[in-house]
Protein backbone atom coordinates (compact mmCIF):
# COMPACT_ATOMS: atom_id res chain seq x y z
CA UNK A 1 0.00 0.00 0.00
CA UNK A 2 1.19 3.42 -0.70
CA UNK A 3 -0.27 6.95 0.48
CA UNK A 4 -0.73 9.67 -1.15
CA UNK A 5 -1.89 13.18 -0.98
CA UNK A 6 -4.37 14.84 -3.28
CA UNK A 7 -4.57 18.54 -3.25
CA UNK A 8 -7.85 20.59 -5.36
CA UNK A 9 -11.11 18.31 -5.54
CA UNK A 10 -12.65 19.54 -8.99
CA UNK A 11 -14.02 16.55 -11.24
CA UNK A 12 -9.97 15.92 -11.86
CA UNK A 13 -8.93 15.14 -8.09
CA UNK A 14 -11.61 13.75 -7.19
CA UNK A 15 -11.12 11.10 -9.88
CA UNK A 16 -8.01 10.33 -9.16
CA UNK A 17 -8.50 10.42 -5.35
CA UNK A 18 -11.40 7.90 -4.99
CA UNK A 19 -9.61 5.86 -7.88
CA UNK A 20 -6.55 5.42 -5.57
CA UNK A 21 -8.41 4.60 -2.54
CA UNK A 22 -10.20 2.05 -4.12
CA UNK A 23 -7.13 0.35 -5.31
CA UNK A 24 -6.27 0.18 -1.77
CA UNK A 25 -3.98 2.74 -1.26
CA UNK A 26 -4.16 5.75 1.38
CA UNK A 27 -5.52 8.85 0.39
CA UNK A 28 -5.35 11.62 2.33
CA UNK A 29 -7.99 14.40 0.16
CA UNK A 30 -7.45 18.44 0.86
CA UNK A 31 -9.43 21.35 -0.55
CA UNK A 32 -10.54 24.53 0.78
CA UNK A 33 -13.85 23.57 0.19
CA UNK A 34 -15.75 22.36 2.70
CA UNK A 35 -18.84 20.89 0.51
CA UNK A 36 -16.28 19.25 -1.98
CA UNK A 37 -14.31 17.67 1.10
CA UNK A 38 -17.85 16.44 2.48
CA UNK A 39 -18.63 15.08 -0.73
CA UNK A 40 -15.78 13.14 -1.28
CA UNK A 41 -15.05 12.32 2.50
CA UNK A 42 -16.33 8.59 2.79
CA UNK A 43 -14.60 7.71 -0.18
CA UNK A 44 -11.06 8.40 0.70
CA UNK A 45 -8.88 7.72 4.16
CA UNK A 46 -9.25 11.33 5.72
CA UNK A 47 -10.40 14.24 3.84
CA UNK A 48 -9.14 17.50 5.40
CA UNK A 49 -10.70 21.18 4.69
CA UNK A 50 -6.82 23.89 4.34
CA UNK A 51 -5.16 25.68 1.93
CA UNK A 52 -1.99 23.97 0.80
CA UNK A 53 -0.78 27.02 -0.51
CA UNK A 54 0.23 27.95 3.45
CA UNK A 55 3.25 25.47 4.29
CA UNK A 56 2.67 25.34 7.61
CA UNK A 57 -0.91 23.43 7.09
CA UNK A 58 0.88 20.80 4.92
CA UNK A 59 3.52 20.38 7.40
CA UNK A 60 0.90 19.98 10.83
CA UNK A 61 -0.84 17.43 8.47
CA UNK A 62 2.30 15.59 7.94
CA UNK A 63 2.46 15.46 3.65
CA UNK A 64 6.50 15.36 4.13
CA UNK A 65 5.63 12.06 4.70
CA UNK A 66 3.50 10.90 1.81
CA UNK A 67 5.02 9.12 -0.64
CA UNK A 68 3.60 10.73 -3.65
CA UNK A 69 1.34 14.24 -3.76
CA UNK A 70 -0.76 14.89 -6.69
CA UNK A 71 -1.57 18.51 -7.53
CA UNK A 72 -4.26 19.15 -9.33
CA UNK A 73 -5.69 22.40 -9.12
CA UNK A 74 -3.95 23.00 -12.40
CA UNK A 75 -6.91 25.46 -13.57
CA UNK A 76 -5.08 28.21 -11.24
CA UNK A 77 -1.02 28.59 -12.55
CA UNK A 78 -0.37 30.49 -9.49
CA UNK A 79 -2.35 28.17 -6.82
CA UNK A 80 -0.39 25.07 -8.29
CA UNK A 81 3.13 26.45 -8.67
CA UNK A 82 2.47 28.01 -5.08
CA UNK A 83 1.58 24.43 -3.93
CA UNK A 84 4.11 22.67 -5.68
CA UNK A 85 6.58 24.90 -4.40
CA UNK A 86 5.40 24.28 -0.80
CA UNK A 87 5.34 20.73 -1.40
CA UNK A 88 9.26 20.31 -2.80
CA UNK A 89 10.38 22.60 0.38
CA UNK A 90 8.57 20.20 2.94
CA UNK A 91 10.35 17.64 1.45
CA UNK A 92 7.62 15.02 -0.39
CA UNK A 93 9.36 12.77 -2.59
CA UNK A 94 7.43 12.64 -5.36
CA UNK A 95 5.16 15.18 -6.92
CA UNK A 96 2.53 15.13 -9.95
CA UNK A 97 0.81 17.91 -11.02
CA UNK A 98 -1.78 19.27 -13.30
CA UNK A 99 -1.03 22.12 -16.11
CA UNK A 100 -3.60 23.99 -18.31
CA UNK A 101 -0.46 25.13 -20.77
CA UNK A 102 3.34 23.82 -22.47
CA UNK A 103 4.00 27.08 -20.53
CA UNK A 104 2.32 26.23 -17.00
CA UNK A 105 4.35 22.72 -17.06
CA UNK A 106 7.45 24.36 -18.22
CA UNK A 107 7.11 26.40 -14.78
CA UNK A 108 6.08 23.08 -12.60
CA UNK A 109 8.77 21.42 -13.91
CA UNK A 110 11.12 24.33 -13.33
CA UNK A 111 10.34 24.34 -9.70
CA UNK A 112 11.10 20.60 -9.37
CA UNK A 113 7.41 18.70 -10.44
CA UNK A 114 8.36 15.37 -10.70
CA UNK A 115 5.74 14.67 -13.53
CA UNK A 116 3.59 17.32 -14.90
CA UNK A 117 0.35 15.49 -16.99
CA UNK A 118 -2.56 17.23 -19.08
CA UNK A 119 -5.69 15.16 -19.05
CA UNK A 120 -7.74 16.22 -21.45
CA UNK A 121 -4.69 16.00 -24.36
CA UNK A 122 -3.89 12.52 -22.66
CA UNK A 123 -7.40 11.22 -22.60
CA UNK A 124 -7.93 12.15 -26.80
CA UNK A 125 -4.58 10.56 -27.42
CA UNK A 126 -6.20 6.83 -25.68
CA UNK A 127 -8.94 7.28 -27.40
CA UNK A 128 -7.58 7.85 -30.68
CA UNK A 129 -5.52 4.80 -29.58
CA UNK A 130 -8.65 2.87 -28.61
CA UNK A 131 -10.78 3.38 -31.48
CA UNK A 132 -7.74 1.28 -33.79
CA UNK A 133 -7.76 -1.49 -31.65
CA UNK A 134 -9.76 -3.99 -31.31
CA UNK A 135 -10.39 -3.34 -27.67
CA UNK A 136 -12.09 -0.06 -27.12
CA UNK A 137 -11.91 1.26 -23.76
CA UNK A 138 -14.85 1.22 -21.89
CA UNK A 139 -15.51 4.53 -20.97
CA UNK A 140 -13.84 8.18 -21.69
CA UNK A 141 -14.98 11.53 -20.36
CA UNK A 142 -14.58 14.34 -22.85
CA UNK A 143 -15.97 17.17 -20.64
CA UNK A 144 -18.24 17.85 -17.75
CA UNK A 145 -20.89 17.03 -19.53
CA UNK A 146 -19.85 14.73 -22.66
CA UNK A 147 -18.34 11.37 -22.88
CA UNK A 148 -17.85 8.14 -24.89
CA UNK A 149 -18.65 4.86 -23.48
CA UNK A 150 -18.78 1.17 -24.79
CA UNK A 151 -22.03 -0.64 -24.00
CA UNK A 152 -23.97 -3.82 -25.03
CA UNK A 153 -26.11 -3.42 -27.80
CA UNK A 154 -30.07 -3.24 -26.07
CA UNK A 155 -31.85 -6.19 -27.15
CA UNK A 156 -34.75 -4.09 -28.45
CA UNK A 157 -31.81 -2.70 -31.27
CA UNK A 158 -30.49 -6.34 -32.35
CA UNK A 159 -31.36 -7.34 -36.10
CA UNK A 160 -31.92 -3.37 -37.15
CA UNK A 161 -30.26 -1.08 -39.22
CA UNK A 162 -28.81 1.98 -37.61
CA UNK A 163 -30.78 4.06 -40.07
CA UNK A 164 -33.85 2.57 -38.81
CA UNK A 165 -32.91 2.73 -34.89
CA UNK A 166 -32.30 6.81 -35.52
CA UNK A 167 -30.47 6.91 -32.30
CA UNK A 168 -29.23 10.39 -33.02
CA UNK A 169 -32.79 11.63 -32.91
CA UNK A 170 -34.44 9.15 -30.31
CA UNK A 171 -31.60 8.81 -27.85
CA UNK A 172 -29.45 12.18 -28.41
CA UNK A 173 -26.20 9.99 -29.05
CA UNK A 174 -23.96 8.92 -32.26
CA UNK A 175 -22.97 4.88 -32.51
CA UNK A 176 -19.19 6.15 -33.54
CA UNK A 177 -18.06 2.20 -33.35
CA UNK A 178 -19.86 -1.15 -33.53
CA UNK A 179 -17.46 -4.29 -32.09
CA UNK A 180 -19.15 -7.31 -33.26
CA UNK A 181 -19.70 -10.86 -31.46
CA UNK A 182 -16.38 -11.86 -33.28
CA UNK A 183 -14.65 -8.87 -31.68
CA UNK A 184 -14.10 -7.11 -35.31
CA UNK A 185 -14.55 -3.26 -34.82
CA UNK A 186 -16.00 -1.58 -37.40
CA UNK A 187 -15.10 2.36 -37.27
CA UNK A 188 -18.10 4.94 -38.09
CA UNK A 189 -20.72 2.38 -39.35
CA UNK A 190 -23.35 3.45 -41.74
CA UNK A 191 -27.05 3.71 -41.87
CA UNK A 192 -27.59 0.04 -43.16
CA UNK A 193 -25.15 -1.45 -40.34
CA UNK A 194 -26.85 -3.67 -39.00
CA UNK A 195 -26.75 -4.66 -35.29
CA UNK A 196 -25.94 -8.30 -34.78
CA UNK A 197 -26.53 -10.30 -31.23
CA UNK A 198 -23.66 -9.95 -29.26
CA UNK A 199 -22.72 -6.52 -30.57
CA UNK A 200 -20.92 -3.55 -28.27
CA UNK A 201 -21.54 -0.54 -29.08
CA UNK A 202 -19.05 2.70 -28.82
CA UNK A 203 -21.75 5.56 -28.81
CA UNK A 204 -20.77 9.15 -27.79
CA UNK A 205 -23.07 11.74 -26.25
CA UNK A 206 -24.00 13.46 -23.07
CA UNK A 207 -23.41 11.43 -19.67
CA UNK A 208 -27.06 11.93 -19.14
CA UNK A 209 -28.23 10.43 -22.88
CA UNK A 210 -25.51 7.48 -22.42
CA UNK A 211 -26.70 6.50 -19.08
CA UNK A 212 -30.21 6.34 -20.29
CA UNK A 213 -29.28 3.59 -22.73
CA UNK A 214 -28.22 1.24 -20.03
CA UNK A 215 -31.83 1.17 -19.09
CA UNK A 216 -33.11 0.14 -22.37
Amino acid sequence: MKTFVVIGLGRFGSAVATELCSLGHEVLALDTDGEKIQKIADQVTHAVIGDARDADVLRALGVRNYDCAVVATGDDVGNSTLITLNLKEIGVHRVICKAQSHVHRKVLEKIGADRVVFPEHEMGLKLAQGLSSVNVINFIELSEDFGIVELDAPRGWQGKTLRELDVRVRHHVNVIAVRDAQGKLDIAPGGEYVVGKGSMLVVLGRSEDINRLHDL
